[in-house]
């Protein structure tokens, strides 16, 4: 009798062990039973694909590559100020009284003309437009309301003031659907490393 009991014992645990030997590595969806298949729903992000567009004529072609060339020249310039933005915003967050945040804002002022200033400056005027609408749409706020938050509003209008000179406005936003359009395509086609 003991030795039935001490079959059936391991034969339960050896049964155990196999169960446990087989693939833990599944995902648990929500499922719809569809002519008696089991087909998993699965969320997915929308993923947009852009094909270079078809132009009747050739200015239309020669303008939208000009375009693209702009936008390949600027972007990383966009993605960086996203990313400096981000670091400037958890300066400012732990920086203590108004006095320590103003001098962390003027150093790193500092630090980004050091930097970039000369490469900034040989932007032509195109560029530096296409540049301010990307800064739009990589941070979510307008050049001016960037400034305004980092240096002040004082700041902030004098640069806007002096940009609407030379014909820049800071306060200009991103419309990827409106005059943007071919702007977004082009950088949609650059993170989808199509172009």
């Amino acid at each position: 009798m003991q030795k039935i009991f001490f079959h059936i014992v391991l034969i339960f645990i050896c049964s155990q062990t196999l169960l446990k030997a087989q693939d833990t590595n599944s995902i648990v969806t929500r499922a719809v039973i569809v002519s008696g298949d089991t087909l998993p729903i699965v969320a997915m992000s929308e993923v947009k694909i852009y094909g270079k567009p078809m132009f009747t004529n050739k200015v239309d072609a020669l303008t939208f590559s000009r375009l693209a060339l702009l936008v390949k020249k600027v972007y990383p310039y966009a993605k960086l100020v996203a990313a400096k933005a981000q670091e400037y915003n958890a300066i400012i967050a732990s920086s203590g009284p108004k006095k320590d945040r103003k001098r962390a804002m003027k150093q790193a002022e500092a630090d980004l003309k050091a930097r970039f200033e000369e490469e900034i400056k040989n932007l032509n005027d195109v560029e530096g437009k296409i540049l301010i609408k990307l800064i739009d749409r990589e941070t979510g706020s307008s050049s001016f309301d960037l400034i305004k938050d980092f240096r002040g509003g004082v700041v902030a209008s004098m640069y806007q003031s002096f940009g609407r000179l030379f014909g820049y406005n800071l306060k200009s936003t991103y419309d990827p659907n409106g005059e943007d359009k071919y702007i977004e395509q082009i950088v949609v086609m650059i993170e989808n490393k199509q172009l």
